[in-house]
């Protein structure tokens, strides 16, 4: 059995990473202690390594939570992809760096734009979130997506709810109102994109906190802070459920 700070102190991760990871279900300890200090055994620590390689590859923490999660899944299986993947970021990365010390070396400003093409490797990840990513949810999403469902509208329409709750920053997450908004949101995502429950409903409040991208559009439409915000008003809604 190993603790947070020893892991912490193998791989790297900070303490409030492995924190979070619990926390969000993606990396469950073993057992805790009675004075609350959380333990991991070998089968945590295969998975950790799971986790670190995926996000290696540039894979989110949802789509790694749902490929470990698979009845599927298969740990040589997804070594092998690991492997692959690995591989072909490397071969990549190999050709940037040659054309870039051709162009030092001959003086050319003009770079072979193809050269940052990454649509194999793409759609390799693609394959590997289809083959362990086949839940409820992304059925739903895909049977919706085959029905001709209008993504855009439903995207915009959601941005404009995350721009009506950035105007109720200045209540309690726990005012009606705000709360009101919230659950507009959930039965937006559910009738346009995917069944969403109250644990996926908080994993995305958790995403939109963590995740650069989804915070940044997010304040956007509502202003700093609408994220952070966002993400502590579905975090109450949701346990009050």
């Amino acid at each position: 059995m190993k603790t947070v700070g020893e892991i912490s102190k193998m791989t790297g991760i900070s303490v409030r990473t492995l924190h979070y990871y619990d926390e969000i279900g993606l990396l469950k300890p073993a057992r805790v202690t009675e004075a609350g200090y959380r333990l991991y055994d070998d089968d945590a620590l295969e998975r950790l390594q799971h986790i670190l390689m995926f996000r290696e590859l540039q894979f989110s923490l949802k789509e790694i939570g749902e490929m470990l999660d698979a009845p599927d899944f298969d740990t040589r299986q997804a070594l092998e992809t690991q492997i692959r993947l690995l591989e072909m970021q490397r071969e990549h990365l190999e050709h940037l760096i040659a054309m870039a010390r051709q162009i030092q070396k001959k003086g050319e400003t003009m770079m072979d734009l193809r050269a940052f093409d990454q649509s194999k490797m793409d759609e390799y990840k693609k394959e590997a979130k289809a083959k362990w990513g086949n839940t409820e949810a992304w059925q739903a999403y895909e049977k919706n997506e085959k029905q001709g469902k209008d993504f855009a509208r439903a995207g915009e329409e959601m941005m404009a709810l995350f721009a009506e709750l950035g105007k109720y920053r200045e209540l309690s997450p726990e005012d009606e109102s705000v709360q009101q908004k919230i659950a507009a949101l959930q039965n937006l995502i559910t009738e346009n994109f995917y069944p969403c429950t109250r644990e996926i409903l908080r994993g995305l409040g958790q995403m939109y906190t963590q995740d650069e991208r989804f915070r940044k559009n997010i304040d956007a439409a509502g202003g700093e802070g609408t994220a952070a915000f966002v993400g502590q008003t579905i975090e109450i809604f949701c346990s009050n459920k």
